[in-house]
């Protein structure tokens, strides 16, 4: 939005749909092209890159998230990150949050992983990302937590679940193709998908 309105243009939320989720060249070329700006990506991500070095490391949690993830781990379910963000801004967005980044097995940065050929909407981020855990879970095992229309669409693509928590201004029709869409995290049920309930404790063994 700073740099859209130094070229004298806003930054509707029709256009913040298309860019969401999709890698940051993409979404740098699709921001010039709908406006018609006098620069190249390079130039508007090195300006966006500036912004984000101030917001990033004050970025917060989603409501449910950090509650949801060290359940999961308690429980020795696999977890990997999938996004679209470059690894240093994913890496500022996370720099409060070092312990819970420690529960994951790993993280698939397309904006900086040479195996991701093409970013979301299309399904290869989540096809890696699932492939680069020890035990490689069918498609169909793996579930994936969205807020934007474009990854939910990828991960439909590679035959994956989705839990999508969009923001309020998402259309019902990108709501619906989710395979379940919630306002909160707060409010996912584990049970629905065959983990185990919140508040259950992890079996010994």
């Amino acid at each position: 939005e700073q740099v859209t309105a130094r070229y004298g243009h806003k930054f509707t939320w029709e256009l913040k749909q298309r860019m969401m989720g999709t890698p940051d060249a993409v979404a740098a070329r699709t921001l010039i092209d709908a406006l018609g700006l006098p620069i190249t990506p390079e130039e508007y991500m090195a300006a966006v890159d500036k912004i984000y070095e101030e917001i990033f490391p004050k970025a917060e949690l989603m409501p449910g998230a950090e509650r949801l993830v060290r359940h999961l781990h308690a429980h020795g379910i696999p977890m990997a990150i999938a996004t679209s963000s470059k690894p240093a801004s994913f890496g500022l967005k996370m720099s409060g949050y070092r312990d819970l980044l420690a529960l994951f097995h790993h993280v698939v940065c397309s904006g900086g992983d040479p195996e991701v050929k093409q970013g979301k909407p299309h399904p290869d981020i989540f096809l890696i990302a699932a492939s680069k855990f020890e035990e490689k879970p069918p498609s169909e095992k793996v579930l994936v937590f969205e807020d934007s229309p474009m990854g939910v669409t990828a991960a439909l693509a590679a035959s994956m679940q989705v839990v999508m928590t969009p923001e309020p201004r998402v259309e019902d029709k990108d709501r619906r193709k989710a395979t379940l869409c919630l306002d909160s995290l707060v409010d996912f049920k584990p049970e629905l998908f065959g983990l185990p309930p919140l508040g259950s404790l992890p079996q010994q063994s």
